[in-house]
C-alpha cells in the first residue's frame, strides 16, 4: 500500500482516500476478488486504477459508458499514465496506436465495451496480452433482474475462462441485495469475491418529490431557483425533452434536448457543451449522463418518475459529485404509474422478472408517498441502515399530516379478496363505493358484503389511498392476471387488525383527477390484459419481421382485451380475426386471455367454421356421433365420421339420406347409422 499511497499523491494529486477506497484498493492489491458498491461519485475508478499502476502487465476495464471512458482516458493521460479506450468511436490511427503500446507492454489500462466481448479477436487479443487485472464497471449491468440488464455483459464470464485466470474487481453505485447476488454468480462463480458495501448516502444531495400539478410550471419554478447553474431535467419522451428545452430557454436560461432521436454528432456535441460550458440545462432521456463525469451538476430533475429505486438513484447521484449541495427534485402522478405498470406488462421478459419489476416500482412508489424522512427510506431500500432524519429533504423540513388509515386499508384488501384478485384499482373502487355499473353488476359484485363500504370517499381518494397501498407493497399488481392487483403476506397483519397503517392525509386530500390526463384505450381494468396482448404480438411480428399491426391492429387487441373472448368461435367475432389469422395466431391470444398454455384447441377442421353457423351444428353433429358409435342399442360396430366429415355435412347440410350419404366420407353404412339424427340436427333451429 506504500507504493499506491505515493501514486495517489503524486499522480492523482490527492492528499488521502475517499471514505472505503483504502479498504477497497488494500483487498485488490492482496490479490483478492473484490465487489464495490460505492456512491456515484465515491470515487469507484480510483480502486482499479491504482492497483493497476503498481502491478506489471495491463488492465482491461469493461465499461458500456463511452463518453466515461473517453473522459478517463483524457485524465489519465493527462497524469501521465498510458491508457487508451477501444469503442465504436475510436478511429483507426487510434486503434493502431493503441495496440502498438499493448504489444510493447506500455500501456496500463485498457477500456474496451463489452459489445467487444463477443469477437473471437478480442479474446485472441486479450490472451496474448499480459492482463493482470479485470474491472468490471457499472456491474449491476450484469444482472438480469436489475434496472440496466446488458446482455453482453453476460459475456465477461467467458472470457475470464478464455484468457485464463485474472484476478476482477466488479464495482457499481446501485445494487440492491438481489442485483448483487447474481453479480457474484455471473462474475465470480469459482471463488465467492470480498464484498465492500460502502455506505449508498450522499448527504449533500437535498432529495424532494412533489405531485405533479402544471408540470411545466413545476420545472420551470424548480429551475428558476438555481438560475445560472448546470443541470439535467430527465423526461420519459422524446418529444417532452423538446418542449421542455424551449420553455425553459424561452424563461432565460440556456438550455439543449438530448434524447436517441439525435444524430451521433449532436449528441457528442450536446454532451462537450455540457462539460465545458457553466448554467447549461440539458433535457434528456435517461441515456444521458451514464459517464459524463462533471463534478458540478448542482440540480437534476424528473418530469417523469423513474422506472426503479436503482435507475432513480443512479440518475439523481450525477448532481453534486463534487460534494457540495445539490438538489434534486421529481415529479410524479398517476399517469407515470399506469405507464410504468404497462412497460412491464408488455414487455417480452418471463413473468418471475416482471413480478421483481412491478415490486421495484412499489419500492420507487413508496419512496415517493413515503410518511418519513426520504434518505431513511432510500437507503433502506440498499440495506443501509440509516435511523436518524436526514434533515435535507423535502419530509424532514416539512413532515406530512398522517391519518390512521387501518380501516380504510381493511376495506380496500376486503374488496381485493371478495373479488378473487382479478381485478385493477378502477374496478375495486366502483364495489368500495357502491357503483353498480354494468360490469359490476355482471359479475355479481353488488352483492358482496364490501359492495359500497367506502362510499365515505371519493373516487380520487380511494385513488390516493390504493397507491399508497401499493407504495407500502401491502398490494402488488400479478402480471400472471393482467395487472390484477394481489394482496402481500404484509398485508395480512393490517387486515386482521393486528398491526396499523399510517397514511399521508396529504396525498388523499390533494388527489385530483389530472388536468392532461392521457386518453384510455380500455378500461382501466382490462389495460393488463392489453399490455399482455400487445405482448404477445409484439413476440409472434419479431418472430415473422413484420410490424406489429400486421398480426392485429390496436383496435382488435382493445376488443379482446375488453370482450376477452373464451373460445376460438367468439374470438372469430372480434373485429379484424379471419379465418386465416385465427388459425395462425388464435391459440396464442386465447391462452394469453386465459391465462392457460394447456387448454387443448378443436381440430384444425373445426377451427375453419370457428364463429360461423355451420361451427355450432358440426358440435351437435359430434355429439350426436359419439352417443350413436356402436348405434342405439349400444353393442353395434363402432363408427364414426372424421371431422373432416363432420365438418362439410356442417356446411353444406343435406336435406335427406341420399345427399348425407353422397358426401365424402360418409357412405352408406354410415349414413344408415347416423342420418335421422343428424338431419334432425341439420334441420333443427340452432
Amino acid at each position: 500500500m506504500k507504493q499506491a499511497r505515493d501514486y495517489l499523491s503524486r499522480i492523482f494529486g490527492f492528499s488521502d482516500f475517499r471514505p472505503g477506497q483504502e479498504a477497497i484498493v488494500a483487498s485488490v492489491e492482496a490479490g483478492r476478488d473484490v465487489l464495490a458498491i460505492m456512491p456515484t461519485g465515491g470515487g469507484k475508478s480510483l480502486c482499479y486504477q491504482l492497483p493497476a499502476l503498481t502491478r506489471d502487465g495491463v488492465t482491461v476495464v469493461i465499461s458500456p459508458l463511452i463518453a466515461l471512458m473517453r473522459d478517463q482516458v483524457r485524465a489519465l493521460r493527462e497524469n501521465g499514465v498510458e491508457a487508451g479506450a477501444l469503442t465504436s468511436q475510436t478511429d483507426g490511427d487510434e486503434v493502431d496506436a493503441i495496440l502498438h503500446k499493448l504489444r510493447a507492454g506500455t500501456l496500463k489500462l485498457l477500456y474496451m465495451a463489452p459489445e467487444r466481448l463477443g469477437s473471437g479477436y478480442t479474446t485472441s487479443l486479450l490472451r496474448n496480452s499480459n492482463v493482470s487485472l479485470l474491472a468490471v464497471d457499472e456491474a449491476h449491468c450484469v444482472s438480469q433482474w436489475g434496472h440496466d440488464f446488458r446482455p453482453d455483459y453476460l459475456r465477461i464470464g467467458g472470457l475470464r475462462r478464455d484468457i485464463g485466470p485474472v484476478q476482477t474487481v466488479a464495482l457499481t453505485a446501485t445494487a440492491d441485495a438481489e442485483t448483487r447476488a447474481q453479480i457474484i454468480e455471473q462474475l465470480f462463480p469459482e471463488r465467492k469475491p470480498e464484498v465492500f458495501l460502502h455506505g449508498f448516502d450522499r448527504p449533500n444531495l437535498f432529495i424532494s418529490f412533489r405531485p405533479k400539478n402544471k408540470p411545466r410550471e413545476q420545472i420551470l419554478e424548480f429551475a428558476n431557483q438555481h438560475k445560472g447553474l448546470s443541470g439535467i431535467v430527465y423526461c420519459a419522451s422524446r418529444a417532452k425533452t423538446e418542449t421542455l428545452a424551449k420553455g425553459l430557454n424561452d424563461s432565460g436560461h440556456n438550455a439543449i434536448a438530448y434524447h436517441a432521436g439525435l444524430e451521433s454528432s449532436e449528441r457528442q456535441r450536446a454532451e462537450a457543451r455540457f462539460q465545458r460550458e457553466d448554467g447549461l440545462i440539458v433535457c434528456a432521456t435517461i441515456a444521458f449522463g451514464m459517464g459524463v463525469d462533471k463534478p458540478d451538476i448542482r440540480f437534476v430533475a424528473h418530469a417523469d418518475l423513474s422506472k426503479s429505486v436503482e435507475a432513480y438513484y443512479q440518475e439523481i447521484g450525477r448532481a453534486g459529485r463534487d460534494g457540495a449541495p445539490a438538489a434534486t427534485l421529481t415529479l410524479y402522478g398517476a399517469e407515470d404509474i399506469r405507464l410504468r405498470r404497462s412497460q412491464i406488462d408488455e414487455g417480452a421478459a418471463p413473468m418471475d422478472r416482471k413480478e421483481a419489476d412491478h415490486r421495484r416500482l412499489n419500492a420507487l412508489l413508496g419512496l415517493a408517498e413515503a410518511a418519513e424522512c426520504r434518505r431513511h427510506v432510500l437507503l433502506n431500500y440498499f440495506g443501509d441502515s440509516h435511523t436518524e432524519p436526514c434533515g435535507n429533504c423535502d419530509l424532514c423540513r416539512n413532515p406530512p399530516k398522517l391519518f390512521d388509515g387501518t380501516e380504510a386499508a381493511q376495506k380496500a384488501f376486503s374488496a381485493v379478496l371478495r373479488t378473487g384478485e382479478y381485478f385493477g384499482t378502477e374496478h375495486l373502487i366502483s364495489v368500495l363505493r357502491g357503483d353498480a355499473n354494468e360490469r359490476v353488476r355482471q359479475r355479481g359484485h353488488d352483492r358482496l358484503p364490501t359492495f359500497g363500504v367506502g362510499k365515505e370517499r371519493s373516487k380520487q381518494e380511494w385513488q390516493g389511498i390504493f397507491l399508497q397501498l401499493m407504495g407500502h407493497d401491502l398490494l402488488r399488481p400479478d402480471p400472471s392476471r393482467h395487472g390484477a392487483l394481489r394482496l402481500n403476506e404484509s398485508a395480512r397483519p393490517v387486515l386482521r387488525g393486528e398491526r396499523p397503517l399510517m397514511l399521508r392525509e396529504d396525498t388523499i386530500q390533494r388527489a385530483k383527477p389530472s388536468q392532461a390526463r392521457v386518453v384510455a384505450l380500455v378500461p382501466e381494468e382490462d389495460e393488463g390484459l392489453l399490455a399482455a396482448l400487445k405482448a404477445v404480438r409484439r413476440g409472434l411480428a419479431e418472430a415473422a419481421n413484420v410490424p406489429g399491426y400486421i398480426i392485429f391492429n390496436d383496435r382488435t387487441l382493445m376488443e379482446m382485451a375488453v370482450k376477452r373472448p373464451a373460445s376460438l368461435d367468439e374470438m372469430r367475432g372480434i373485429s379484424g380475426v379471419g379465418a386465416v389469422k385465427l388459425e395462425r395466431y388464435g391459440r396464442q391470444f386465447l391462452e394469453a386471455i386465459q391465462g392457460d398454455d394447456t387448454a387443448e384447441l378443436p381440430h384444425p377442421a373445426r377451427r375453419k367454421i370457428a364463429g360461423r353457423e355451420a361451427a355450432s351444428v358440426f358440435d351437435r353433429l359430434e355429439a350426436a356421433q359419439k352417443e350413436l358409435a356402436k348405434g342405439s342399442s349400444g353393442t353395434g360396430k363402432p363408427l364414426s365420421c372424421n371431422a373432416v366429415t363432420l365438418r362439410r355435412i356442417a356446411e353444406m347440410r343435406p336435406q335427406d339420406l341420399g345427399a348425407l350419404e353422397r358426401i365424402p366420407g360418409v357412405g352408406a353404412q354410415k349414413a344408415d347409422r347416423f342420418g335421422a339424427a343428424f338431419l334432425d340436427i341439420i334441420n333443427s333451429p340452432g
